[in-house]
């Protein structure tokens, strides 16, 4: 979802700031958040945090951020360009869609609903008792619910966690280059099948 689908990050950015200017913790930068995000809230608030702090501190954090991000999460927040005309295109030639992330799984619901409503099979984010990307879990749940092999499916993202998720689950990949990751970072990953437009997405998958 973020860096994918939809260009999160001044709403991420807004929020953490929010939650840590409340506390009196020291805020950032956008680029400093989008180099935190894309293993989850909870790895996103132990980045930002000072070093130091007690588990009980970082709960705290944890648990604002969520609760201020759920009310907050599609102020600036908006589908990259292209994205929507694809998926639709994808759909109308018979392509299933899902949604996988590592963010709370509230927030991928709430905005599926705002954003996408009707153009994702399913869509899963952060559970209890589902490990997080890179862990293929959460993928291979979305293939079973679709009744869909591996083969048959392709994983497309924006992060080196993307990458090592698709290639944990067994699938091919295709990485985009509008994300929240420079190019140089995912080849250094093994990255080896990049897209610079969402329309270019749509070769890789029917030709």
């Amino acid at each position: 979802m973020d860096g994918t689908i939809l260009n999160t990050l001044d709403d991420l950015a807004d929020s953490l700031n929010a939650v840590l200017e409340k506390h009196g913790y020291p805020m950032h930068s956008l680029g400093n958040v989008r180099d935190f995000v894309g293993n989850g809230i909870r790895k996103l608030i132990e980045r930002a945090v000072p070093d130091g702090l007690s588990e009980t501190e970082i709960n705290k954090v944890h648990e604002d951020f969520l609760a201020y991000y759920q009310l907050h999460c599609a102020h600036k927040t908006k589908p990259y360009d292209g994205i929507l005309e694809l998926i639709r295109t994808l759909r109308s030639k018979g392509v299933r869609t899902a949604v996988v992330s590592n963010k709370a799984d509230s927030a991928v619901q709430e905005l599926c609903r705002q954003y996408f409503d009707g153009l994702f099979d399913i869509a899963i984010g952060e559970r209890e008792g589902m490990k997080r990307k890179p862990a293929p879990d959460s993928v291979k749940y979305v293939l079973k619910e679709m009744q869909i092999a591996g083969e048959d499916a392709v994983y497309i993202g924006d992060s080196e966690v993307d990458v090592q998720t698709a290639k944990n689950a067994g699938l091919d990949s295709i990485i985009v280059l509008w994300g929240f990751r420079d190019k140089e970072l995912l080849e250094r990953h093994g990255a080896d099948v990049f897209v610079n437009t969402p329309s270019d997405i749509k070769s890789h998958i029917y030709g």
